[in-house]
């Protein structure tokens, strides 16, 4: 079982097209599924989780969407995937065995650290992508 789910994954790559989104008009659901290649009815339920856990705000109406509820240099990767996932989890259950659940527990924690520290926040992202447009081979 992987570490992080569809989910995870599918609502990264919808926050990273809101924080490429520069415009400060909202950006529709029909845009962000169509440049992440997510489906939209998939797509609208991880919204609405990013929207209840406060990494997202939503607009009604002709010309609504979704903008970043705040800037990209403040919205950190372990936040979305514990909103979307939950959280972060090695194992599923606990076991009956003190000893595993405390590695269990201790391998959360410092896959935790591992998110909050490598390429952390939402505008790294698009940093890396503008390092590899100018990339020579």
């Amino acid at each position: 079982m992987p570490l992080i789910s569809t989910k995870g994954v599918y609502g990264l790559q919808a926050m990273y097209e809101l924080s490429k989104h520069k415009d400060e008009t909202p950006m529709q659901i029909r845009d962000i599924s169509a440049n992440a290649d997510i489906p939209q009815n998939y797509l609208e339920q991880l919204l609405g989780k990013l929207r209840r856990a406060g990494l997202v705000n939503s607009i009604r109406g002709a010309r609504g969407g979704y903008l970043l509820a705040r800037s990209a240099d403040d919205i950190k990767v372990v936040d979305i995937l514990v909103a979307l996932e939950d959280d972060l989890k090695i194992a599923d259950s606990k076991v009956n065995n003190p000893i595993l659940d405390l590695f269990f527990d201790e391998s959360k924690e410092k896959m935790k650290k591992i998110f909050d520290f490598n390429l952390s926040k939402l505008d790294e992202y698009q940093e890396r992508y503008n390092e590899f447009l100018h990339y020579n081979i």
